[in-house]
């Protein structure tokens, strides 16, 4: 596919995703919905309905049409598609102000709902309603953000591709971790990630989906280790952990690699083999009309069966975030049936203090037919 062909397929994407946003307003009776990505209130909605990769509000009218205020309208105007772009400083970098204007462009009359995002602390929202007095501010749990986020969890064909081609450079990568770690070019924690941080560069990535999770076996024992990397040994005698993803046109993998070595003893490959056992099974039962919660039992059933628990979940949903809907977990409120269209993670582990700890994760599409593994992440035996 061409570039020029995949970006015409990512705008009739965001298109389609505007008018469904549209179609739930007015069902609502609501006139328009601001969309807000800004420091300390980050929301990818607003580049899942515009491309516009952060830094600026987006307002949706309940006719399809749209407005996005940038902070850099420069790349607004080569990355992002709306009815209208302007710059945020024309409004002293005052989102009331900004809102204000939006609404007025798009026509919405006064007296009209206009829904804010739902994460809105209570004192901006007030601020919101005083600032905006000729309108009905409406801020709901499960409201425009809670239906642009089950949008999310269903990937569309363009987002499929572009999540195709991550996968594929992350499976590059996995190869070529490997092949360092048994050369001795990984030596170290800082060794694989700044590895993968230029590596995701050069491959044309936007870079990491996420600090990059680096735990050699002093440190493997906790589920995310803290630091995340440091200076310390990698892949040396015991088990190391490497948590990582890459951001391709703002979509993440999401993967999980584990390497043992030396004389490890009956405990520390018992722990692998039921990981990967688990791993195995979990995904042999990822369908359409699969139940989150029952893939996750399995799980913990196997390493119940071994007097072992996992404590985390065995996965979740990933896209535009490391972390989306749907969930994989064993908790009695996990009610969701996955359908074809989402990309989960499965990421059974098993973690002691003592022995350290191990971790296996890949990247799973939800096809018509079943499923499709799209990474090949492993344990490596050294």
């Amino acid at each position: 596919m061409s570039v020029e062909s995949q970006g015409g397929e990512a705008a009739a994407g965001r298109k389609e995703r505007l008018a469904r946003v549209a179609r739930r307003l007015a069902a609502d009776g609501i006139g328009a919905a601001l969309f807000e990505d800004a420091e300390g209130r980050r929301d990818q909605a607003v580049r899942y309905l515009s491309g516009q990769p952060g830094d600026a509000l987006l307002v949706v009218s309940a006719d399809g049409r749209s407005i996005l205020v940038a902070w850099d309208l420069n790349l607004a105007r080569l990355m992002a598609s709306a009815d209208e772009l302007l710059a945020y400083t024309d409004f002293s970098r005052m989102p009331i102000r900004a809102l204000a204007e939006a609404l007025e462009r798009l026509g919405v009359a006064k007296g009209s709902r206009v829904e804010l995002p739902s994460a809105f602390a209570y004192p901006r929202y007030v601020d919101f309603v005083e600032g905006l007095p000729d309108y009905d501010l409406a801020c709901r749990h499960e409201g425009i953000d809670a239906e642009v986020a089950a949008s999310r969890s269903v990937k569309d064909g363009a987002e499929l591709a572009v999540y195709r081609r991550a996968a594929a450079i992350t499976n590059r990568l996995i190869d070529e971790i490997e092949a360092r770690v048994r050369s001795g070019a990984i030596r170290t924690e800082l060794d694989a990630a700044l590895f993968i941080e230029r590596a995701s560069r050069e491959a044309g990535c936007e870079g990491t989906g996420f600090e990059t999770l680096a735990a050699g076996p002093g440190r493997s024992w906790g589920i995310h280790a803290f630091p995340p990397y440091g200076s310390g040994p990698f892949a040396t005698e015991g088990m190391s952990i490497l948590d990582f993803g890459l951001r391709l046109e703002g979509y993440t993998t999401d993967v999980t690699m584990s390497f043992l070595r030396g004389g490890l003893g009956p405990a520390r490959e018992r722990m692998a083999t039921l990981v990967e056992r688990a791993h195995a099974e979990a995904i042999a039962m990822i369908a359409p009309g699969a139940s989150c919660r029952e893939i996750a039992r399995r799980a913990d059933a196997i390493f119940a069966e071994a007097g072992l628990a996992m404590p985390h979940a065995l996965g979740h949903g990933v896209g535009l975030e490391a972390h989306e809907a749907p969930s994989l977990r064993s908790r009695e409120d996990c009610v969701e049936l996955l359908v074809p269209g989402q990309v989960v993670t499965v990421e059974p582990g098993l973690y002691d203090p003592e022995l350290g700890g191990l971790r296996l994760e890949d990247d799973v599409l939800v096809t018509e037919a079943g499923r499709e593994v799209l990474t090949s992440s492993r344990i490596v035996r050294l």
